[in-house]
C-alpha cells in the first residue's frame, strides 16, 4: 500500500459513516415519527373549564393517517409529540455527535425558522410580517409549519423546547409535507409575508428556485412586494392548499376583505382578542365574518376566545367546508402587518374545527 493511502483511509471511513444507508425523506412526522403528509394540532389552553384541570400544554392532534381529533399522546413541551418530532430533523443536524457530518449534509438542505417574536431576544419584529414559522427542505421535498405560537421554536443549536409564555393561552399549528417543486411558490409568497427569520441555511443551490428566501436569509434588499398573492399548493400526497399572502401594502382586515370574498363563503374566524383594537362581526360584504365566541373541546372543557391565541378561520355553511390556519388577528392594527394564512378543502380538517365552536358573534349583536 502507498504511504499515502494510510492518511486517506480514515478520512474515507468519516465519510462513508455520515451517509446514511437510506436517506429518510423530510416529511412531517407522526407523534410515532412515521411521515404524514400533513397534520394539524390544538394546544389547549390553562384555562379551559372542565371536568379534568389543564396544565396549559395538552394539545388535540389529527393527521392525514388519523384524520380526526385526538388527544396528543405527550404534552407539546415533550419532543415525542408531533412539532418535536418534525423539528427534530432540522436539530439533529446540530448534535454534537453529528458535527464532523454538517458540513457534507449542509449544502444539500435548506431550512428558515421565523417569528415575529425571537427566542431569546428583547426585541419584536414590528418591522417584520407577524408571521410563525420554518421550514426544511432538500431537492427532493420538504415541509412546511404555520403555527401561532410566539418565541418558538428554539434555536437549532439549543434543541427542542416550548416557551412557558405559549402555556395559558390556547395555539395552533399546521404541517404540510410537499415535493420541491411547490418551494418556489412558497418562496414567491415570502416576498409578501416577509417573515422574520432568526435561523437559516439557504446554500446556493436553491438561489435559482429560492431567491426570496436565500435574500430574506442573508438580510438583504428585497425586490418590491405585491399587495397580496395568492398561491395554488399541492401537497406531497396530492392534498390542495391555498396560500393567501399580505404584504403591509394591503392594508385592510385579511379575513373580510380578501379570504371570505375570494373564497365566496361566510368565515366564523378565531384569533387573538388581547390586542389593540378588536374588530367586530363584519357583514358589509357580500361574505361576511363572524367572530367566534366559544370553543368546546373533548374531556367536556370549553374556553372562551379571549383565553385563544390561534389564529384560523371555517366556512359557517358546511357545504363550503373551508379551513384556513395562520398568522393574522381580527384586530384593526394587522391591516398594516404582513402574513397570510394556509386553506383547504379537506373534509376531515373542517369538520374537525367545526364542530369545536359553540358560540359565534352576529353582526347585530356586535
Amino acid at each position: 500500500m502507498p504511504a499515502g493511502s494510510a492518511w486517506c483511509q480514515p478520512a474515507l471511513l468519516l465519510l462513508l459513516s455520515c451517509v446514511p444507508l437510506r436517506a429518510a425523506e423530510i416529511s412531517c412526522r407522526n407523534e410515532d415519527g412515521e411521515t404524514v403528509d400533513w397534520f394539524a394540532l390544538y394546544k389547549l389552553p390553562k384555562h379551559a373549564k372542565g371536568q379534568i384541570p389543564l396544565l396549559g400544554l395538552e394539545y388535540l392532534y389529527m393527521d392525514a393517517l388519523t384524520p380526526q381529533w385526538q388527544l396528543g399522546k405527550y404534552l407539546i413541551n415533550m419532543s415525542q409529540g408531533a412539532l418535536g418530532q418534525t423539528l427534530q430533523q432540522l436539530y439533529e443536524t446540530y448534535e454534537s455527535k453529528a458535527k464532523m457530518c454538517v458540513s457534507l449534509q449542509r449544502n444539500t438542505t435548506a431550512y428558515a425558522i421565523y417569528n415575529d417574536e425571537i427566542p431569546e431576544s428583547d426585541s419584536k419584529g414590528s418591522k417584520c410580517g407577524h408571521t410563525k414559522g420554518f421550514l426544511l427542505l432538500d431537492k427532493s421535498q420538504g415541509f412546511w409549519v404555520i403555527h401561532s405560537v410566539p418565541l418558538f421554536p428554539p434555536n437549532p443549536e439549543d434543541g427542542y423546547g416550548y416557551p412557558s409564555t405559549g402555556e395559558s393561552f390556547g395555539q395552533t399549528a399546521i404541517c404540510i409535507t410537499f415535493k420541491y417543486d411547490q418551494f418556489t411558490e412558497i418562496d414567491q409568497q415570502m416576498l409578501s409575508y416577509n417573515p422574520g427569520i432568526y435561523s437559516c441555511s439557504i446554500p446556493d443551490i436553491f438561489q435559482a428556485d429560492l431567491p426570496n428566501l436565500q435574500k430574506l436569509c442573508a438580510k438583504s434588499r428585497l425586490p418590491s412586494p405585491p399587495l397580496c398573492h395568492l398561491s395554488k399548493l399541492q401537497s406531497a400526497q396530492g392534498e390542495t392548499f391555498l396560500h393567501f399572502a399580505k404584504s403591509h401594502l394591503f392594508i385592510d382586515d385579511i379575513y373580510v376583505a380578501w379570504m371570505a370574498q375570494e373564497l365566496k363563503t361566510d368565515l366564523l374566524a378565531e384569533s387573538w382578542q388581547r390586542s389593540g383594537e378588536k374588530l367586530y362581526s363584519n357583514c358589509s360584504l357580500d361574505y361576511h365574518v363572524y367572530n367566534i365566541n366559544t370553543i368546546g373541546m373533548p374531556l367536556n372543557s370549553t374556553f372562551h376566545s379571549i383565553n385563544d391565541h390561534s389564529k384560523w378561520a371555517v366556512s359557517r355553511k358546511y357545504k363550503d367546508q373551508w379551513t384556513c390556519i395562520g398568522d393574522l388577528n381580527r384586530a384593526a392594527e394587522q391591516a398594516w402587518r404582513s402574513g397570510g394564512f394556509i386553506c383547504t378543502q379537506n373534509e376531515q380538517i373542517y369538520k374537525a374545527f367545526r364542530h369545536l365552536i359553540i358560540h359565534y358573534e352576529s353582526c347585530t349583536s356586535a
